[in-house]
């Protein structure tokens, strides 16, 4: 998966291997959200920008584009659901009803 915004800007990955999301400008890796997926649920983790890179809004990009990934493959119609473990991620989820129905109820 790879999901880069319309004017070329930083890059949204996949990467299964090391269970998580990352983005990347280019060669430069800017931030991770790790996840554990357990085919039903998606658990989102930690989301943690380099610190050089802090301040520029990476951190959204990056949970948008995650939550993108997991709606793209079965999101709660497909009965997978999110479990926003990390504080940013709970956060950007209020912040963003229209995901609400992908969140896992506590």
């Amino acid at each position: 998966m790879t999901a880069r915004d319309a004017a070329g800007g930083p890059a949204v990955t996949r990467n299964d291997a090391e269970s998580r999301y990352e983005l990347h400008d280019g060669g430069t890796l800017l931030a991770v959200l790790d996840y554990r997926d357990n085919g039903t649920a998606v658990a989102l983790t930690r989301a943690f920008t380099i610190p050089v890179h802090r301040g520029h809004g990476h951190a959204a990009t990056l949970t948008a584009g995650a939550v993108e990934d997991i709606e793209a493959r079965g999101g709660a119609a497909g009965g997978r659901q999110i479990v926003p473990l990390c504080w940013y991620v709970a956060q950007w989820l209020e912040e963003h009803p229209e995901k609400a129905h992908l969140v896992a109820p506590r």
